[in-house]
């Protein structure tokens, strides 16, 4: 049989997966992709093979049977059957997980000491890492034998330097683990790859990738690597997001505590569930259904979102000390050309230039010639960083 890696993507309310094969050649091959997407409300499971055809689709009753956990199984046996027909032997599983905290740099093969370790982590980064534990856990319990690899969103920023980790704190809260530690990593890391084929004089300079989805976040690259973040301790902090409010003054957290008498349940859903896009239109977190609104406040929605995306561009183009290109990530990032000429045409004093029918084209290259700055769109694929990750440190286990 031939192999084939499973990586599994678990959020709040979905599950992402994917299958891929040929793991021993250089090139990976997508099999299979799928999510199961409403957990809690309304579960509904697809699944497109490698050409991006839908080979099976299914909407779920919603039930208590119907957990993450239960999902997972059934991805699981969805998997296990459809792999077998394929002749592909699953040689291991790789995870995304959100927070590795200072002591995973890299990914991780995982067992009982690591599984440890990484729940310390969890009220860093409460929306995400329960699930993509919970994850771990359910895989272990379905094929105890299976080689598994965590691989950590904040694990590329490890090479930020120290002072753009460090909040200005007593030091014992530092040296507790209060830091700048970014997330969306392995996005960046994909596309920081992806980049460098493209046009790889380009990408060894001062690039800046903006990811732009219901999570959204900047990153500054120098040759490729990451020198600063508009994430920090936790997944809330920088740009206004789907449901988060980025940055936000922290005296407004204590006045919520002192005067509105809000505790850390409340406010935990307020700024992690009702605020960033939601929050401000009162309509949607989706970006689509406000730009094709008439109501004011989903327009204030969307001049916030561009308005920080504006101000967290030029903090970082100062970090990096000049600016040579400017990439689009992510759903928002990577489809809607409103949004990418919003902030392109509010940069102008940066030296971006967009060509605005290769904007709208959706062309990898969307600056004019003459464009100080390039502009590019280079779609993410987290997934496959996943795989290429869980790949070479089963590799290097082998050998």
């Amino acid at each position: 049989m031939e192999g084939c890696i499973t990586v599994i993507n678990s959020g709040s309310s979905s599950i992402k997966f994917a299958v891929f094969d040929n793991i021993e050649e250089d090139e990976l091959r997508l099999v299979y992709n799928g999510q199961i997407e409403g957990i809690g409300v309304s579960p509904y499971f697809k699944v497109r093979n490698g050409a991006g055809k839908t080979v099976d689709e299914q909407h779920l009753e919603n039930s208590p049977d119907y957990d993450h956990e239960n999902l997972l199984c059934l991805i699981i046996a969805w998997i296990r059957k459809h792999r077998q027909q394929l002749g592909l032997d699953l040689t291991g599983v790789g995870h995304r997980v959100v927070h590795g905290g200072r002591k995973f740099t890299a990914p991780v093969i995982v067992n009982n000491e690591v599984l440890k370790s990484l729940e310390l982590f969890t009220p860093l980064a409460p929306l995400h890492q329960p699930h993509n534990l919970a994850s771990i856990r359910s895989v272990m319990k379905l094929g105890p034998n299976i080689p598994q690899v965590a691989c950590f969103d904040t694990a590329f920023h490890h090479t930020n330097p120290p002072v753009a980790q460090s909040f200005a704190l007593p030091r014992n809260l530092s040296d507790a683990g209060i830091r700048r530690y970014g997330f969306h990593g392995l996005s960046y890391e994909y596309v920081a790859r992806r980049f460098r084929m493209i046009n790889p004089d380009v990408a060894a300079g001062r690039v800046v990738v903006a990811h732009l989805g219901s999570g959204a976040s900047m990153c500054a690259l120098r040759d490729g690597k990451s020198i600063a973040s508009t994430m920090g301790f936790s997944a809330m902090d920088g740009l206004v997001m789907g449901t988060r409010p980025g940055n936000i003054d922290p005296g407004v957290i204590l006045y919520l505590i002192q005067e509105k008498g809000m505790e850390a349940k409340e406010l935990s859903e307020l700024l992690y569930k009702k605020s960033g896009l939601l929050g401000v239109s009162g309509l949607s977190s989706d970006m689509r259904v406000l730009l094709d609104s008439v109501d004011p406040y989903a327009l204030e929605a969307v001049d916030l979102f561009i308005y920080r995306i504006q101000r967290e561009l030029g903090s970082l183009a100062a970090a990096l000390g000049g600016l040579d290109a400017l990439v689009f990530t992510a759903g928002v990032g990577e489809n809607s050309a409103p949004i990418r000429s919003r902030i392109c045409n509010a940069a102008e004093c940066l030296g971006l230039c967009l060509d605005s029918e290769a904007n709208k084209k959706g062309n990898t290259k969307i600056s004019t010639e003459d464009s100080t700055v390039s502009i590019w769109i280079i779609p993410t694929n987290e997934e496959l960083m996943i795989a290429t990750h869980t790949r070479d440190i089963l590799r290097k286990q082998a050998k």
